[in-house]
């Protein structure tokens, strides 16, 4: 009854709020469409796109198969690079990709919106509303991974945990980051001393993501391998801890082992503070603290990662009261959504830009406010739940 009752009532206005965001951040990249992407414009007015410069660098436009080569296949795995191929086939032209891949975005978002709506029903309107999301939406193919994973998170905590893991089995072959997501999950199995249900669990994932990527590994290999091979041989990139400390001057020698290190540590950090609690969260709530913990310690932050974490910050926030928090956090995630364009201008030769030790600033100030949240979402976990908080989540998941 509960569930008919939000389909009646709550989906009409999910639809609409998130269909205006998609159309406000259609608006934001209007400029860049208009003047066919072209660069340092694309920076100077904020509306880079992978979409389009992917296309013809990665010779989607000839509609080249996106493993076909060693040294140019798609840096990504295999249920992305058949998105970014199969939206390739109807158009030769950079202007019709861009838009057919906008379309499948803007409806993922309004599922996501939905799904965030299903698990936080007094919170979900955040989710439309954060600009850096809008500012976002349309840099990568992010949401197709982001749309599987949250729906594993809201299977897993009404405990179908097939359906959960399949689900993540999925968006670890759309975006493999997802893979973090393990870490909470093993945490919450272990706690409830079910570890045959942890080892089911990692089983059906790791035989979905298995099933995704054989036929790649065994016919396209090499072009498949491409994405492990250069996120295992990359350097520190745009928006890391690491790179803005080296623009302050500060060298980091070793970035692979300090950004494991920094990943693991944060992790135990966690699980002591998880033991702890005395009431089990769900990994609705847990989630988001891991893979902030992943962005932060990582050697690169793209813009677009803000699409995974706005969802899973939601996910973990208590009630009304942490919106302060949130709007806070999304303000330093707005401030370097605009930083990292800016830079690029400057980087590429504009006359206007960010200069590096403001960007660099920017990064961090960025770091410092999810630290924030994640810190303030962790110690709200802490306190007694009263009745009105447990109502509210039973009826989000009914």
């Amino acid at each position: 009854m509960r569930s008919v009752k939000f389909m009646k009532f709550a989906v009409s206005p999910i639809i609409a709020l998130a269909f205006l965001s998609a159309l406000l951040s259609f608006g934001k990249f209007d400029h860049c469409f208009n003047a066919n992407f072209a660069t340092p414009d694309v920076y100077t007015h904020a509306c880079y796109s992978d979409l389009p410069a992917l296309f013809g660098a990665r010779g989607l436009i000839n509609h080249t198969w996106p493993y076909s080569s060693a040294t140019n296949a798609v840096e990504y795995p295999p249920v992305t690079g058949m998105v970014m191929w199969l939206t390739s086939l109807p158009t030769h032209h950079d202007k019709s990709y861009f838009l057919i891949n906008v379309l499948f975005i803007a409806l993922l978002f309004v599922g996501v919106a939905f799904l965030t709506a299903k698990m936080k029903p007094k919170l979900w309107y955040l989710l439309p509303l954060s600009p850096a999301v809008i500012g976002s939406l349309y840099i990568n193919w992010d949401l197709w991974a982001v749309g599987s994973a949250i729906l594993g998170i809201y299977y897993f905590d009404r405990r179908k945990y097939d359906y959960s893991a399949i689900a993540l089995g999925l968006s670890i072959a759309t975006k493999f980051f997802p893979i973090v997501l393990l870490a909470p999950i093993a945490l919450i199995f272990y706690r409830r001393r079910e570890m045959r249900s942890l080892a089911r669990y990692c089983i059906i994932t790791a035989g979905t993501w298995l099933l995704i990527n054989a036929p790649f590994i065994l016919f396209s290999r090499t072009g498949w391998w491409r994405f492990f091979k250069m996120n295992g041989e990359r350097g520190v990139d745009f928006g890391s801890l690491w790179y803005a400390l080296n623009l302050f001057n500060i060298s980091t020698s070793n970035p692979n082992n300090l950004s494991i290190l920094l990943f693991l540590i944060g992790i135990a950090a966690y699980a002591v503070y998880f033991f702890g609690l005395s009431n089990l969260p769900t990994l609705a709530t847990t989630s988001f603290i891991v893979v902030a913990i992943f962005t932060i310690s990582s050697k690169v932050y793209s813009p677009q990662y803000v699409l995974w974490l706005t969802p899973l910050a939601i996910l973990a926030m208590r009630d009304k009261k942490d919106r302060p928090a949130f709007w806070i956090w999304q303000g330093a995630e707005l401030l370097y959504h605009l930083a990292i364009w800016e830079y690029l201008a400057s980087y590429s030769g504009s006359h206007f830009g960010f200069p590096a030790r403001a960007y660099a600033s920017a990064t961090l100030i960025r770091i410092a406010a999810t630290i924030f949240f994640a810190v303030r979402v962790s110690t709200r976990s802490r306190a007694p739940q009263g009745l009105e908080f447990l109502i509210s989540q039973s009826e989000g998941y009914a």
